[in-house]
């Protein structure tokens, strides 16, 4: 792609950045968007093929790159020897959480459109997706601990459910609502304490 193709594409994204934080990408105009960029309607499908694709275009690096350090945390975790687990229990977690926090806020305008302005896209849910892999490692720690004598009380899918919720929309509210980097960082090293020490409270540890 040559340097004015990319200054092009550059320009739609820029627009569309602006259009879709101000009205999400349903409520979002296509029409402004073009307009904004200073760009014509045939100049735009050269690029994008549709609304939907160019929203794609801008969120779809950041959310593979934290979906993908979130999978490599819950993976390492969860491949570590059944023994080691127990004290290893927010290590992994800890680290991916400041890793994310770090990279919303280096990527602030593609992180707000991701968590709350993809409605009526594929990525409508993606903190939802995120929640229920939380869960089905959460449940699959349960029945490591269970499988060292432990004695777990029963925390059904649905409580576990709700739990890994607040914390995943507690930890991306930083970035939605602007809050200073360094009281994000404090906001979110207290709120994994609470919810770690909750976890332990439920898990009989």
């Amino acid at each position: 792609m040559g340097q004015e193709s990319r200054t092009t594409r550059d320009q739609i994204q820029r627009a569309a950045v602006r259009e879709f934080l101000d009205k999400g990408f349903q409520g979002a105009s296509l029409r402004q968007i073009v307009k904004n960029a200073g760009v014509t309607t045939g100049a735009f499908y050269g690029y994008f093929s549709s609304k939907e694709a160019l929203f794609a275009s801008i969120v779809e690096p950041h959310a593979a790159a934290l979906m993908g350090r979130f999978m490599e945390a819950q993976t390492t975790f969860a491949e570590l020897p059944e023994a080691e687990q127990p004290r290893h229990m927010g290590v992994e977690s800890s680290a991916c959480v400041d890793w994310m926090v770090d990279y919303m806020y280096q990527h602030p305008e593609p992180m707000k459109l991701l968590i709350g302005r993809a409605e009526g896209t594929s990525y409508e849910h993606f903190v939802h997706r995120m929640v229920e892999v939380e869960v089905e490692y959460t449940e699959h720690y349960i029945q490591v601990l269970r499988n060292l004598g432990r004695e777990v009380p029963v925390l059904d899918h649905q409580l576990c459910h709700i739990i890994a919720s607040g914390m995943f929309n507690a930890v991306f509210e930083v970035v939605v609502h602007d809050m200073p980097y360094d009281q994000a960082k404090q906001y979110i090293r207290q709120l994994r304490e609470f919810y770690m020490a909750g976890w332990q409270k439920l898990m009989g540890e």
